[in-house]
């Protein structure tokens, strides 16, 4: 991989540094590709601004023409990104296949038929309310769904008539490359569709400061959100952020509890542990706590860890030997702050090669715990008791984010009471599935804006009231 996709052709870039690719599971350099610079940025920016004006005035049946081939050629590889993701991200093939590569095919399908339909108008008095395409817009992706997190963005942006230049993550970006051979294949007009990798220091913050980006979508950590918010402010550019979480599954005295706890534990370590939406709060009533924690432990201590591509394997490595440490560490901290460990930890066995944490839960946690208010981001399950359901909502909405979380209960109404008073961005009632239409995003520092669905539509568009 030695080329970004610019202006509708792979080009060479500016400099010449690279950046290896790591195949987790073995420890290995698998690929490079080229280290972006701003001169890198500065030409898929111009080339963005120039296909601008014809993509924008395109009729929305031709936009939803183009979604629609590139997704019919991206269905046909599917299994090619699968094994990709598997491959340098370490996602258990059974995983890749259902989620990294089936989700973003249907939230791209989704798009493609939202396309084709008029952006909405509105009449208020004398005035026409109209909805325009922002303009150009700079999507930096995270690693841990480096396919879905790119079509979230990139295809509600197309849909409206903006045009895009993304930075994928330097840790996964291979999927990337596969996307846009779809891209060039689907045969999108020139420009309207821009790659460059690189790192988030340079071609990111190049991206987030560029006088000619009008939008910036960036799904990361709170960190790096606060200092894109900084870089797009002092320009006056809008942002839409999907940051961290620390969710609550909120599992109350009435709840169907065996089934409450192993969805809850398979939430949790989902990509092993590395979702933002990961229910890594289990909150139990205290007449059912011990019995929770048992059958939890039991649950995390069934989880296979090992190759992604063997069978039986639940659970892969983590996305780097940076990331293993740091989870190794939050989960010495939990024990140094009283933690009691029901399952894993740091001398469990793991495969003897790749960045592996063995599925770890601790109990005993106290609600102020640093495990209970950081983001991990590994397969390490808090469990906190609570007294009844006003105690159990004061526990969830004991954060400072506020992305998604569960509640279960043997009465709906119940359990839609305490959902609704989650001061979150998504709630599962009793296992609820995931549903890519809705509008995803959180509260307080898990971001701002939505996406998916009608509402992943708003956040590309401006507002225009014409008065006669």
């Amino acid at each position: 991989m030695d080329r970004f996709y610019i202006d509708g052709a792979w080009v060479a870039p500016a400099g010449r540094d690279t950046i290896p690719v790591e195949d987790p599971t073995h420890e290995s350099v698998i690929d490079h590709v080229p280290a972006g610079t701003a001169e890198d940025v500065d030409t898929a920016v111009a080339a963005a601004r120039r296909a601008f004006p014809a993509w924008s005035a395109a009729d929305p049946a031709e936009r939803a023409a183009h979604l629609d081939k590139l997704h019919t050629v991206l269905a046909g590889q599917a299994d090619n990104i699968a094994r990709t993701i598997a491959r340098e991200l370490g996602t258990p093939m059974k995983v890749a296949t259902a989620v990294q590569a089936g989700l973003p095919l249907a939230v791209l399908r989704s798009y493609a038929d939202l396309a084709g339909q008029p952006l909405p108008e509105e009449t208020i008095g004398n005035s026409t309310v109209v909805r325009e395409p922002i303009g150009v817009v700079g999507a930096i992706t995270p690693w841990n769904y480096p396919l879905h997190q790119v079509v979230a963005k990139l295809a509600p942006a197309l849909a409206t008539g903006c045009t895009v230049v993304l930075k994928p993550s330097e840790i996964t970006p291979l999927v990337a490359y596969l996307l846009f051979d779809a891209i060039d294949a689907a045969g999108l007009p020139p420009g309207v569709v821009n790659l460059v990798t690189g790192h988030g220091t340079v071609v990111g913050e190049a991206i987030a400061a560029h006088p000619d980006v009008d939008m910036v979508s960036f799904t990361g950590s709170t960190a790096v959100g606060a200092r894109i918010s900084h870089l797009a402010a002092d320009r006056i550019a809008r942002v839409a952020l999907e940051l961290g979480g620390k969710s609550a599954n909120v599992i109350l005295a009435d709840a169907d509890l065996t089934r409450a706890v192993k969805v809850g534990v398979g939430n949790a370590l989902l990509n092993s542990g590395q979702t933002c939406t990961a229910w890594t709060r289990m909150l139990v009533h205290r007449s059912r706590y011990d019995d929770a924690v048992e059958l939890a432990a039991a649950a995390a201590s069934a989880y296979t860890l090992g190759d992604p591509f063997a069978e039986g394997t639940r659970l892969g490595p983590l996305s780097s030997e940076n990331q293993k440490n740091r989870v190794r560490g939050y989960v010495e901290k939990g024990l140094a702050e009283g933690a009691r460990l029901a399952a894993g930890g740091l001398d469990a066995e793991t495969p003897e090669r790749g960045h592996f944490v063995a599925p770890t839960v601790l109990a005993d946690v106290r609600p102020d715990a640093t495990v209970a208010q950081e983001e991990i981001f590994g397969p390490v399950l808090s469990i906190i008791p609570f007294s009844d359901d006003d105690d159990a909502v004061t526990i969830a909405n004991n954060s400072r984010y506020g992305l998604a979380g569960g509640v279960w209960s043997g009465d709906e109404e119940r359990a839609l009471r305490v959902a609704r008073r989650m001061r979150t961005g998504q709630v599962d009632i009793n296992g609820g599935r995931f549903n890519p239409l809705a509008p995803f995003g959180g509260y307080k520092h898990s971001g701002l804006g939505r996406e998916l669905g009608a509402h992943g539509l708003h956040e590309f568009l401006e507002t225009k009231a014409i008065q006669r």
